[in-house]
């Protein structure tokens, strides 16, 4: 991690078997929106491709869970691996912004997103959704999901939905959000020198 190469490029890799989950996934944060997403829950692919279109980066994930149990594991450990591989692309983190808040609109839901990339792993999360499901995934793993991202990448992260009717567009309001924010909050800033700490480290 944070080797030159790495701050160069800003990608990150990880593979991950389990008795449960088999995952490879890589993610660059300098990237174009493209996204190659395989996984056996159908609306996390969806999430995830918004998520990726919305901040401009690269991601490919390619993973089998024990769906037939439920969706848990599967989720969950995407949200692992995906955590784990944004902490090694951002490396020392030299000159990135390091904050960001971003509220993104879907129809008659709002959710705001706010991040601090401060090597501090905390979540916090305000949202009440009116339906348990969405399809046949459980909106319980929305936040599971998230937790486990911002403890693997070393963030604190904030997620509020501040209102809304569709369950569907409230959490779709949160994954453009997020992937909004994270862009923001890892741009290069020209004015940093070093990394944004009076600390001197992230």
């Amino acid at each position: 991690m944070g080797n030159e190469n790495n701050k160069a490029e800003r990608t990150g890799s990880v593979s991950r078997k389990t008795n449960e989950t088999d995952i490879q996934l890589s993610f660059a944060v300098d990237g174009t929106g493209q996204a190659e997403i395989e996984t056996d829950v159908p609306f996390l692919n969806h999430m995830l491709d918004l998520f990726t279109k919305h901040g401009q980066f690269d991601l490919n994930v390619q993973a089998r869970g024990d769906v037939d149990i439920d969706d848990h594991h599967t989720v969950e450990d995407i949200g692992i691996c995906l955590g784990q591989t944004l902490l090694e692309a951002l490396g020392d983190k030299k000159g990135i912004k390091r904050y960001a808040s971003v509220f993104v609109p879907m129809d008659e839901a709002l959710a705001q997103v706010i991040i601090d990339l401060s090597n501090r792993p905390h979540f916090e999360y305000r949202a009440e959704y009116p339906s348990q499901q969405v399809g046949s995934f459980s909106t319980e793993l929305v936040h599971e999901f998230l937790w486990k991202f911002a403890l693997e990448a070393r963030m604190t992260l904030h997620v509020i939905v501040h209102y809304g009717q569709n369950t569907h567009h409230m959490i779709e309001a949160v994954f453009k959000a997020l992937g909004r924010a994270l862009d923001e909050a890892t741009s290069i800033d020209p004015r940093v020198t070093g990394v944004p700490s009076t600390k001197g480290v992230l």
